[in-house]
């Protein structure tokens, strides 16, 4: 069954690939190399130069900001800025001797795209920029970027600091899965509270298209001369949240939203998670009656719009089972089907420990009693 379900799944994305890059052809793009990601799916709609090696400027603070956020969550201990830390290029405009959490040095980087505290957060965490750059790399190998090479955290200009569209997108999808990032990349603009002196600054968010698409949930922009405009971006809509990466692209906005376009306008998300729906199933041989039943959370599906009204729901449990059971134990399975071809499916499992019921004859307290 998983055989003739993985078959399918590729049979898809081959098909929705072929049909993305005919489709391409009708938009008119300015970037040199692009990706639209389906994050649901881990699918390519749109792409050009997808795995060409190129500098990626700013957009680099998705990473720093991502192991931040990761460290920040288990400490976010406080940072004094210090004349190691100064960096040339964009700033949040921190002093030698000013002190913030942690956490606020990822708001300086997403909101004002701060070298300084992409400096500040390297040191900290790292040792020293380069140690720092070496965890960045052992990050990206975890997320499956396979053309990547980090050498600053902040993304100013280096022969050897490297990325593709299409690891771009996999960093932003990665980004997406914790919850602190999408609390910031999402926000026009946040407030620092400086401990050292005691004040306040408010940091607008470089992110245009947080303005100007009504489905934006985050991004990071990034300029160099050399890298030229680069945009990495993230909407959501329908129960489908895609991915949009343009490297070197002089008109960023506009091929950001044309690309989100496309997407919504073909495809959709349907809502295949059942890890909040109910399950029971009838136990025999026990001193309870049912046991619930659980799924793990699942993403959506991707489907094209016309074809979500053909999708069938069946749940497949037994009648009733023999105790014992034992927790995690298959019970039964959830599967989503499109015109008869599976399209998704979820295993349910036992959620606690069934017994088998107690034998409380005269003689079997006898027999126990003397055994």
């Amino acid at each position: 069954m998983k055989k003739a379900v993985s078959l399918l799944l590729v049979f898809c994305v081959l098909v929705i690939t072929s049909n993305a890059t005919a489709c391409a052809k009708e938009l008119s793009l300015s970037a040199q190399a692009y990706v639209l990601y389906c994050v649901e799916n881990d699918t390519v709609l749109l792409s050009k130069n997808a795995e060409s090696k190129m500098k990626m400027a700013s957009t680099t603070k998705i990473m720093t900001t991502l192991l931040t956020l990761e460290e920040s969550g288990k400490n976010d201990r406080l940072v004094k800025f210090s004349e190691s830390m100064i960096a040339e290029g964009s700033s949040m405009y921190l002093k030698v001797g000013d002190t913030v959490h942690l956490s606020d040095l990822a708001v300086g980087m997403m909101m004002a795209s701060g070298n300084d505290a992409s400096n500040a957060v390297a040191i900290t965490i790292g040792g020293s920029v380069p140690q720092f750059a070496e965890l960045m790399n052992e990050r990206a190998k975890e997320i499956g970027m396979k053309n990547t090479h980090f050498v600053t955290p902040s993304g100013l200009d280096d022969e050897n600091h490297y990325s593709t569209a299409l690891d771009m997108a996999y960093l932003m999808a990665e980004a997406l899965e914790n919850e602190n990032f999408c609390e910031i990349t999402k926000n026009k603009s946040m407030t620092v509270d400086f401990l050292t002196p005691q004040k306040q600054v408010t940091y607008q968010n470089h992110n245009r298209l947080l303005s100007l698409y009504e489905h934006c949930i985050g991004g990071k922009t990034g300029f160099t001369k050399s890298a030229g405009r680069c945009l990495v971006s993230a909407s959501y809509k329908d129960g489908l949240t895609l991915v949009c990466v343009t490297l070197n692209a002089p008109s960023d906005w506009n091929d950001h939203i044309a690309m989100f376009e496309y997407g919504f306008e073909r495809f959709c998300g349907v809502d295949t998670d059942d890890s909040d729906e109910h399950f029971t199933v009838n136990v025999v041989g026990s001193d309870v009656d049912v046991v619930p039943l659980y799924c793990e959370k699942t993403k959506n599906t991707v489907v094209e719009i016309k074809e979500k009204e053909d999708i069938k729901r069946t749940v497949y449990i037994p009648p009733f089972l023999y105790a014992p059971i034992k927790k995690g134990d298959f019970m039964g399975t959830v599967i989503y089907t499109k015109n008869g071809d599976i399209i998704a499916q979820n295993a349910l499992y036992c959620a606690e420990n069934v017994a088998l019921k107690e034998d409380k004859s005269f003689f079997s307290i006898f027999k126990k009693f003397f055994k």
